[in-house]
């Protein structure tokens, strides 16, 4: 296991980049603690896999400089890096079978047969491919492929890192489950420090310690799932992770005093700003309807089974909340009210905390007045 450090990682495909848009890494400075399973989270484009490919050294930045455990790695190739990685499409040895596959990392580097043995029985029933092992790749699924390919990552013991790019693209939705599942159980038990690319928000915060939000070519967050969820640190954040996503309203912002579509309401706390342009953030689990608060029209209902997502008009702007299966929903007008704590102030899409500070996140939810 190795602690990946990333020094003004910058990258660009262009000879002669004229301004930040030219670069599809804007510059980066992380580090990656040794041991951690991170989520790089992303949509397509923001960048996620060329950072991956920059750590894996199957890509050379044009900036920067990326360490293992403070040695400079930038030029080695990937073979000098003592990493495994698992691409989004499965990459097997089709004429081998799966037992020969997966054991094939490990004789290259020269174990006894009786571990091979010993690891390559224990990933097969990880994978659950224990009854094939004998059978030839090559007539084998797609998805049991990928299986073979994540065995293979997850068969070696002595990597500085473990890398999946969007591994289970391919794989059907009941197996990604218990793979996802296995590929915890394995950080849990031989604390490998893992990088998992995904635009898959579900995936990122049921696998990772930490999400890397990537948005644009940059890093615009890394934290916790609930950090990610209760105080996303930039709109495209709040907007990403959450289904339905954050709301975010044009505001007008004065101290502890804000404006949205006409309606002036209490904050409860202040906000220093600079004058840059205002909005608020409001989760849909963060909002309730009731009899006062800011006027809104019911637009529809949809009923997901275990909640209920309200549509609703507020000021021209499409609204959503959350409410209990067991919820009455009125028709027509209804007004709409903030959870206190469940509010998110931004300027120029990047959160600004309150000016009194804000308390443990696990006290941030009261319910609304």
């Amino acid at each position: 296991m190795a602690k990946i450090t990333l020094q003004s990682l910058a990258h660009t495909y262009l000879d002669e980049p004229q301004s930040p848009e030219d670069f599809a890494l804007q510059e980066l400075n992380h580090d990656w603690n040794d041991g951690e399973a991170y989520a790089l989270l992303g949509p397509s484009g923001c960048g996620k896999s060329t950072l991956l490919n920059i750590i894996s050294g199957l890509l050379i930045p044009s900036h920067g400089r990326v360490l293992f455990d403070g040695k400079d790695v930038t030029d080695l190739p990937t073979a000098d890096r003592n990493i495994a990685q698992v691409f989004q499409f499965p990459v097997v040895y089709d004429t081998m079978t799966v037992r020969e596959n997966l054991a094939f990392p490990l004789r290259n580097r020269g174990l006894p047969a009786s571990e091979v043995q010993d690891r390559v029985s224990r990933v097969g029933d990880m994978i659950g491919m224990t009854d094939v092992l004998d059978r030839r790749a090559a007539g084998l699924t797609a998805d049991a492929k990928q299986k073979i390919s994540l065995g293979r990552g997850m068969v070696r013991d002595d990597v500085n890192a473990l890398l999946f790019d969007e591994p289970l693209t391919v794989i059907d939705p009941h197996m990604k489950w218990e793979l996802r599942t296995q590929l915890k159980k394995l950080h849990r038990d031989f604390g490998h420090t893992m990088i998992y690319v995904t635009h898959d928000q579900t995936e990122a915060l049921t696998f990772a310690d930490k999400v890397v939000v990537m948005y644009d070519g940059r890093v615009v967050q890394m934290g916790t799932p609930v950090e990610l969820f209760e105080r996303p640190a930039h709109t495209f954040v709040g907007y990403f992770i959450g289904s339905p996503g954050m709301n975010v309203f044009d505001a007008r912002i004065d101290g502890s005093k804000a404006q949205i579509a006409g309606t002036r309401f209490d904050l409860k706390t202040g906000y220093k700003l600079n004058g840059g342009s205002t909005k608020i953030g409001v989760r849909p689990e963060n909002i309730r309807l009731g009899d006062h608060g800011l006027p809104a029209r019911v637009k529809r209902v949809e009923d997901v089974g275990r909640h209920k997502i309200v549509r609703l008009d507020l000021g021209g702007q499409e609204v959503a909340a959350v409410a209990g299966e067991g919820a009455q929903i009125p028709s027509g007008g209804t007004h709409v009210q903030f959870v206190e704590g469940g509010v998110n102030v931004y300027e120029n899409d990047w959160r600004v905390p309150p000016a009194d500070g804000e308390p443990p996140l696990e006290q941030n939810t009261k319910d609304a007045a």
